[in-house]
């Protein structure tokens, strides 16, 4: 992967490759494309480094390739909203209908396709910022948003977003890495052992959308409440596994849990033969988990690998999909004179 590789202009914005590191090692590179994580080197057991995340080694393949959410940000809204609708104070926004008829991840051109300002680099720390003007894909309001990027010492991606607007409006942000533990050129992520703080999620209709109840684990393939591999139960019939493809639904995490700086611990992987893990903590009341049923791609990833089906998970934390039509939902309405914050923290260590 060459910086030149990623040195270009699009619409007058210059984009480029972004590399920050800890003392132990550990290096994420970014471009301000979408604000993409195209690689994420971290040690396994034995010390030897491998990159984790899905992606590309030129941009010119995330502009042309089909899978255009690999590492992005996401929003305005993550997931989806339904039929592309939404009422605040008696009026209707009508948003870009890109997936089944709904809404989703922040429409045509979403925050994953326009270039952002980078506004501070360190050897461990980037920050991006952009305004997302009124009306964007159909939202309301100028949004001024900045995302914050750190690799600690203590082998944590921290991701710090924050946005103020300057009238009523939803946003949902949320990071969408794939994630392999392996290697993110070495195949199945089945057996990896997946472990979310959640005792309830949200069943979805056969369009993607969430019915509005919080349904209970237990007894269901949705239970991860203990380490159990990911491949463990997708091949039994249920209907939900058939609605979302295998996994592809939001969490209701155990907000009472949680970590020694007030985060709530939301999910835990382990890769068995590399040692290496992966946890999870957010702020937000809930965790999308993806079990990568649709990677398939004609373009070839990082290294000439063919991504198959099946080879990476998504851990993203956020609202819940359609929050802004469901009023059983945490709400995700901000307000002029609010400030949106949400956190989410990768910390990877080994077994």
């Amino acid at each position: 992967m060459y910086k030149k590789d990623f040195e270009t202009t699009i619409k007058g914005q210059k984009v480029g490759l972004f590399t920050i590191a800890n003392m132990h090692g550990l290096t994420a590179k970014f471009t301000n494309y979408g604000q993409r994580l195209v690689s994420l080197m971290v040690p396994d057991g034995h010390g030897v480094f491998d990159d984790v995340v899905l992606g590309y080694s030129t941009l010119e393949d995330y502009l042309k390739t089909d899978q255009k959410y690999y590492g992005a940000v996401i929003g305005r809204y993550a997931n989806r909203i339904a039929g592309g609708r939404f009422t605040l104070d008696d009026r209707e926004y009508e948003l870009a209908t890109n997936y089944g008829g709904n809404h989703m991840h922040g429409g045509e051109q979403g925050f994953e396709s326009v270039v952002w300002k980078v506004d501070k680099i360190s050897r461990n720390e980037l920050n991006f910022s952009r305004m997302s003007r009124h009306m964007e894909e159909g939202y309301p309001g100028n949004v001024i948003v900045q995302v914050n990027y750190i690799l600690t010492d203590t082998n944590e991606l921290r991701i710090q977003y924050t946005a103020q607007t300057d009238q009523k409006t939803v946003i949902n942000l949320t990071h969408h890495s794939y994630f392999n533990l392996r290697g993110a050129k070495m195949g199945s992520i089945n057996e990896h052992l997946l472990i979310i703080n959640a005792d309830f999620y949200t069943p979805i209709n056969a369009n993607m959308i969430p019915t509005g109840i919080l349904e209970s684990v237990v007894a269901t393939p949705f239970d991860f409440t203990e380490p159990k591999r990911i491949g463990k139960d997708l091949g039994q019939y249920h209907e939900q596994l058939k609605f979302g493809g295998g996994y592809d639904h939001n969490f209701v995490l155990d907000q009472q849990v949680k970590s020694e700086d007030g985060l709530i611990v939301a999910a835990k992987v382990i890769e068995p033969d590399s040692g290496r893990t992966m946890e999870v903590f957010t702020n937000e009341p809930g965790i999308q988990f993806y079990s990568g049923s649709s990677i398939s791609s004609s373009i070839l990833g990082k290294g000439g690998k063919a991504y198959r089906n099946g080879e990476a998970f998504c851990l993203e934390t956020q609202h819940f999909p359609n929050s802004p039509n469901q009023s059983n939902f945490p709400s995700t309405v901000l307000q002029p004179d609010e400030k949106y914050e949400s956190t989410c923290v990768y910390k990877f260590s080994t077994i």
